[in-house]
């Protein structure tokens, strides 16, 4: 079950990753989010 969970959450992290580098400067701007955030955000994200 630990090991389904780990991998659930790291899919979300590499998901929330993507999605973020997606996004232009200007709107991670509109979201208070810089690109040396991402990785802290996502990581963040995942362990909901």
């Amino acid at each position: 079950m630990k090991l389904l969970r780990s991998y659930n959450n790291w899919r979300r992290y590499r998901e929330t990753i993507g999605e973020l580098n997606r996004l232009s400067n200007r709107e991670l701007t509109d979201l208070g989010i810089s690109r040396a955030d991402i990785p802290h955000v996502a990581r963040h994200s995942s362990a909901r």
